[in-house]
């Protein structure tokens, strides 16, 4: 299989999982929705603060946390410290989300476990490349990564 034959047939595969998207702005909220219509299989699971955000990854279970690092109620990195367990216990994917350019709250994300980090506004095809990265088990992209040392 060629190269082009395995990305076809990869973009082919239909998509299965749960999304959780701990966003507060809904302007943000509808544009994940309106991308997911191209994954009928992909549920999105909704969190407007990071204590609903940190609940919700404990009875949901998602298989992806799409994460706003400027929440009302506390910030990404406090959502990414308590949900250090669930990251390293089973491997939960969350990418933080985030209008900054590379900050030191993005750096102690990912070395708290953060999967990627992307930054708004959210490029669709970003979204779908990060999105079938996280639900297919792939590592994560590395110009997504902080630079290794």
């Amino acid at each position: 299989m060629t190269m082009i034959d395995a990305s076809a047939t990869d973009a082919a595969i239909a998509l299965q999982g749960t999304l959780l998207y701990i966003e507060d702005e809904p302007t943000n909220v509808a544009l994940v929705e309106a991308a997911l219509l191209q994954h009928p299989g992909v549920r999105l699971v909704h969190a407007g603060s990071g204590a609903e955000g940190i609940r919700l990854v404990r009875t949901e279970q998602p298989d992806f946390v799409l994460l706003d690092m400027h929440l009302p109620d506390m910030s990404g990195l406090e959502v990414v410290r308590q949900l250090n367990t669930e990251i390293a216990a089973r491997g939960l994917r969350v990418t933080i989300l985030t209008g900054d350019s590379l900050s030191m709250d993005i750096i102690k994300a990912m070395s708290l476990g953060a999967y990627e980090y992307w930054v708004k506004p959210l490029n669709l095809k970003l979204f779908q490349d990060g999105l079938r990265r996280a639900l297919t088990g792939r590592k994560p992209d590395p110009a997504r990564r902080l630079p290794a040392r």
